[in-house]
């Protein structure tokens, strides 16, 4: 090969491939030594340098020279072309995936090619990444050669070639097409916080700007909600609620379950969980469609949100005063105490920090022990029964924390 038609590779395969011509030198170089070896032997220390700038070849092996066009005519043309290219092709690989892993958890656009077995294929210029059926909207369909967005959660060799996986289902595509389609968010002028979803159904997203003079909620929504409605149409008619950040918890909190209006925000923060009060007739859109309002909520504020209304959080606390007060151990005023923390149920009392126990009824660590392991047991018996809590909606699946404290075991 002479040298000129040597750079002319090199440059190609930097322009058409992305490769730096660094990556191409190194792996000419490292092509020629695997193809020497064949012939010198595996123990041989073969060593081949190019001139970056002429593009002459010189080699050793075990300290004598070797004249690369004799080389290459004692391992054959053939074989060392073959190893050539199969270095440039790892090359080409090891590129590909620097260059996608670049883009981990960031929006990338594609064209679909094809359907199979529930996993969709998407080009993405050089790459054909996939689109597993786990990482789809539930009911979206996708068709070949229409252009969809999602982001990059996986990047792998997988041989000689480059795996992308993608999803449409992550809450950070929801954030990333925020940060595509409103300028300010792009800019700095407005922050997202945090954003929860449930895909193909509803999301939340928690925005703020240290600028007073920008609504934050209103340039997420954009004149005539033009701004949101591209970013619902991409995720096929998903619901979006705009939520103002705060800091304060509570404030969040009641800003998160709008559109229902909130009456009292109770922190237990011993428990992480927020007791929040509404009115009868606000119940229902407190808690929202199988719970989904209020399980996105507590997502969103990283806090167990429960609603009830005021007359329910009564029961609950009498009920559970008198439940805990069964316990050995627990008297009225540590019952009382222990309400005053959240704690509400025997599953509640079952989970407790020791030492916050010791230190709030001055008890011994014997009987924080025994009180915990009756709470338990008398969680299980509840539980068993199939008593369930009255009044008490919690975010997430139902678990045997709905019990309330006073169920009888029997």
């Amino acid at each position: 090969m002479k040298p000129s038609d040597l750079l002319r590779i090199v440059d190609s395969m930097h322009r058409d491939k992305n490769i730096e011509k660094e990556v191409v030198f190194r792996a000419i170089e490292a092509a020629l030594v695997t193809a020497a070896r064949k012939h010198y032997g595996e123990e041989a220390a073969i060593v081949f340098q190019i001139d970056r700038d002429k593009g002459e070849i010189t080699g050793s092996c075990d300290g004598l020279a070797l004249v690369y066009e004799e080389v290459i005519g004692r391992i054959g043309a053939q074989t060392a072309k073959q190893v050539i290219i199969q270095k440039l092709r790892e090359a080409e690989r090891d590129a590909l995936i620097e260059e996608f892993q670049s883009q981990m958890n960031e929006l990338v656009s594609g064209v679909v090619q094809r359907n199979e077995g529930g996993v969709t294929t998407v080009a993405l210029g050089p790459v054909e990444a996939i689109l597993p059926r786990s990482e789809q909207i539930p009911k979206e369909a996708y068709h070949p050669n229409q252009r969809i967005e999602a982001i990059v959660t996986d990047v792998r060799a997988q041989g000689s070639r480059v795996k992308v996986v993608l999803s449409r289902t992550r809450p950070k595509l929801v954030q990333r097409l925020f940060e595509q389609e409103i300028p300010e968010i792009a800019e700095g002028i407005i922050k997202i916080n945090a954003v929860s979803r449930e895909p193909g159904h509803r999301s939340k997203v928690a925005v703020s700007s240290d600028d007073q003079q920008v609504d934050c909620v209103g340039a997420c929504v954009g004149v005539r909600g033009s701004r949101i409605r591209t970013i619902k149409d991409e995720l096929g008619g998903e619901q979006i609620d705009i939520v103002r950040w705060s800091s304060d918890p509570q404030t969040l909190i009641t800003n998160a379950l709008k559109p229902a209006d909130v009456e009292e925000v109770i922190l237990c923060q011993m428990l992480g969980r927020a007791i929040v009060l509404v009115k009868e007739d606000h119940l229902s859109l407190a808690i929202g469609k199988r719970g989904q309002n209020v399980r996105l909520a507590s997502k969103l504020v990283g806090w167990d949100i429960e609603i009830m209304t005021q007359e329910e959080l009564e029961k609950q606390i009498e009920k559970a005063v008198a439940g805990f007060c069964k316990i050995e151990g627990i008297t009225e005023e540590l019952a009382n105490q222990l309400v005053g923390e959240g704690y509400l149920t025997y599953d509640d009392l079952s989970v407790i920090e020791p030492d916050d126990l010791m230190s709030m009824g001055e008890l011994t660590e014997d009987q924080v022990d025994n009180i915990v392991t009756t709470a338990e047991e008398m969680a299980e018996a509840a539980a068993q029964a199939g008593t369930e809590g009255r009044g008490r909606k919690q975010a997430g699946a139902s678990s045997a924390g709905d019990q309330d404290a006073s169920s009888d075991e029997s």
